[in-house]
C-alpha cells in the first residue's frame, strides 16, 4: 500500500484523509440509523397503554424524551396533553423537526466529501500532467520522470472515485432511510394525537 501512496504523489494525502473521514461517517451513520434507535417496536403501543393506565409522570415523560428520537416525538405530545389538538400537533411537528435535524446530523459533510473527492482527484491529475511536461526537455525525456508523472496523475483519479462513488451512495442511502423514518413518525405521531383527543373527547 505504502508504495502506491509513494507513487500518487503528495496529492493523494488530501485524498486518504477525505476516505478516512468518510468511512467514520458511514460507520456513524450507521449504528445511528438502525430501525431499533429511531423507532423502537412496540414504543407507541407502550405509551398508549401507559397513557390508558394514566401512569404518565414528568420521569416517565423525561425516559422516554431520551429513548429515541420518536420517544422525543410522543414526550413533546405528552407535555401537551392537556392543550387543543392543534397545539399538541404543532409542539409534536417541532420535535419532529429537530429529530429529523439530528438524524441528518454528518450528511452534509459526507455529501461534501462524494462531490469534492472527484475534484481533488482532478487536482492529482492536473499534477501528473505538470510533472509529465517537467519531464520533458532540451536533452531527451526523462523516462523515470515521465513514469512518475503518469503515476500521479491515473493513481489519484483512480483513488478519487473510490472514495467519491461509496460516499455518494451512502449520502444517498442515508437521506432515503431518513426520509421514511420522519414519513413513519409523522404516521404514529398523528394515531397518537387521535387516540388521545378521541378518548378524552
Amino acid at each position: 500500500m505504502f508504495p502506491i501512496i509513494q507513487a500518487a504523489g503528495w496529492p493523494i494525502w488530501f485524498l486518504l484523509a477525505a476516505s478516512v473521514i468518510a468511512l467514520a461517517l458511514i460507520i456513524e451513520r450507521l449504528l445511528a440509523l438502525r430501525r431499533t434507535k429511531v423507532l423502537p417496536m412496540r414504543l407507541l403501543e407502550d405509551v398508549l397503554g401507559l397513557y390508558r393506565a394514566k401512569q404518565i409522570t414528568p420521569e416517565v415523560v423525561d425516559r422516554l424524551e431520551g429513548n429515541s428520537p420518536l420517544g422525543r416525538v410522543l414526550a413533546a405530545g405528552l407535555r401537551n396533553e392537556r392543550a387543543s389538538r392543534e397545539l399538541m400537533k404543532e409542539s409534536i411537528e417541532e420535535a419532529g423537526r429537530a429529530a429529523a435535524h439530528e438524524m441528518e446530523r454528518f450528511l452534509n459533510a459526507l455529501g461534501t466529501i462524494a462531490v469534492t473527492a472527484p475534484l481533488m482527484g482532478l487536482f492529482g491529475t492536473v499534477i501528473g500532467m505538470i510533472e509529465i511536461f517537467g519531464a520533458q526537455a532540451p536533452a531527451g525525456t526523462s523516462p523515470v520522470a515521465l513514469a512518475h508523472g503518469i503515476s500521479v496523475a491515473l493513481y489519484n483519479t483512480a483513488f478519487a472515485l473510490v472514495v467519491a462513488i461509496p460516499s455518494l451512495i451512502f449520502y444517498r442511502h442515508f437521506r432515503s432511510r431518513i426520509d421514511d423514518f420522519v414519513a413513519e413518525m409523522e404516521q404514529q405521531a398523528v394515531r397518537f394525537v387521535d387516540v388521545v383527543h378521541g378518548e378524552r373527547e
